[in-house]
């Protein structure tokens, strides 16, 4: 309070300290705090106070802790592909992890047939891919996967 009053009026802390030093009464007695009002005609001045609070401990005091209340949100998208367990290029289920890619602007190299994860990740418009292990690691070799009949 005293440093923001001092900038207001151009002034230092010490002497805006000293304008508005007061002594309130309190139930454990009187107690120094400073306090700024703005006297005004036909109504109650405004008061700011800054200390004045007895800092004793109430013995008798109740705390009462209110239980958070608890917001369900939904799922986001990614949470939900994660939750089903498929793969979005192959179907099977087990052993999914992500893959992702900086900006979907890195799919579209050239060529004339694009890979399935690539077509995948286009037509959903999104940087990831909720792929099995067997669909990661052909995405990273660039190899074919191989099938699991042989």
């Amino acid at each position: 309070m005293l440093k923001t009053l001092a900038g207001k009026h151009r002034s230092s802390m010490s002497k805006m300290a000293v304008k508005h030093k007061a002594k309130i009464e309190t139930p454990h007695g009187p107690r120094t705090c400073f306090e700024a009002h703005i006297e005004r005609t036909n109504r109650q001045p405004p008061v700011a106070r800054f200390g004045g609070i007895p800092l004793h401990r109430q013995k008798t005091a109740m705390v009462l802790d209110r239980q958070p209340t608890r917001v369900d949100h939904p799922h986001k998208e990614l949470l939900t592909r994660l939750l089903a367990d498929i793969c979005e290029v192959c179907q099977r289920t087990g052993n999914i992890e992500v893959h992702h890619v900086r900006a979907l602007k890195d799919l579209a190299a050239p060529g004339p047939l694009p890979p399935p994860w690539v077509t995948a990740m286009a037509n959903r418009r999104r940087k990831t891919l909720v792929v099995c292990t067997t669909c990661h690691n052909q995405i990273h070799t660039g190899q074919p996967a191989i099938p699991l009949t042989q």
